[in-house]
């Protein structure tokens, strides 16, 4: 049985621990949330109290933490990375730049682990319920070995390519199309917004056509609402769409969609809705157009 360290105990996190644990995994958890801890240990797991002592022992290293920076304080500024045994696995699994993602494998492989750059996808709902997807970039050997368990929190699992960065450039692409798709049906709902179209109208009328999309039928619902559940924040697609045109920076590709929608987004956040639910980037075109 292997012994896993989970860092990173959010919204995604815990749930995806606890799936590790149904799994028959045994579980080190570290998080700087003491509630997060105590709901991890309720499940089974062991808390730790520095990312040392989660690590330490460990066959595989779990990072789902905001951005690239706090992973490399986990793995370096902390000894998460040191303490893995030797010929352990660094899986991480935030959405960070390809750029950034290659430079900690390169650290990574330099210490004698194994690096695997697993992107999810699937938001809170998918964390629950263990059906995320995971677009993982790393050798083939290494894949097989932590494949089951990639099956205890995903069910579209994919070896995307042998070469760290590769998985964030795919988790990179979902965002930019996810990003734009939710901007896209903002723009639509505020043009018919405007010449007094009912909404909840269009909405059922799209949502059967040609025009439909996956984002068209879970966000546009929650556009309707003044202030919906939030299952994944403004903030989200600040930070991801951030990562987008960073990427389109290193690459050389140019990415006007993304860098529109980036600006709703932003314009969204800065009014003081960061943490609101994303498709309430609406709000910044109901500014914009006078329909809200």
């Amino acid at each position: 049985m292997k012994t896993i360290a989970f860092a990173g105990l959010g919204a995604m996190g815990l749930p995806m621990a606890k799936n590790l644990l149904a799994g028959g995994f045994r579980l080190r958890g570290i998080d700087l949330n003491p509630n997060a801890l105590a709901a991890l240990a309720e499940a089974g797991a062991e808390p730790a109290a520095s990312a040392v002592e989660a690590a330490t022992g460990a066959d595989v290293l779990i990072l789902m933490v905001v951005n690239a920076a706090q992973a490399e304080q986990v793995l370096f500024a902390n000894g998460a990375l040191a303490a893995l045994n030797d010929g352990g696995t660094v899986c991480l699994m935030a959405t960070c730049p390809p750029g950034g993602v290659e430079r900690i494998a390169e650290q990574v492989a330099a210490s004698g682990r194994r690096f695997v750059d697993a992107p999810v996808s699937g938001g809170v709902a998918g964390a629950v319920a263990g059906s995320l997807t995971i677009m993982a970039a790393c050798e083939a050997t290494t894949y097989a070995d932590v494949l089951p368990v990639f099956q205890a929190i995903g069910q579209r699992i994919f070896h995307v390519g042998d070469k760290p960065g590769q998985g964030a450039v795919v988790k990179t692409v979902n965002q930019l199309l996810c990003g734009v798709h939710i901007a896209v049906v903002a723009e639509a709902f505020a043009l018919a917004a405007k010449v007094g179209v009912d909404l909840e109208v269009l909405l059922e009328i799209m949502g059967g056509s040609s025009a439909s999309s996956w984002m068209l039928r879970d966000r546009g619902p929650r556009m309707l609402e003044a202030d919906p559940l939030v299952t994944s924040a403004v903030d989200i697609f600040v930070k991801d769409l951030g990562i987008v045109l960073q990427t389109g920076r290193e690459t050389q590709v140019a990415l006007p969609l993304a860098a529109v929608a980036h600006q709703l987004f932003l314009a969204t956040s800065g009014r003081g809705d960061g943490r609101a639910d994303d498709s309430q980037v609406i709000r910044s075109y109901q500014v914009l157009n006078g329909t809200g």
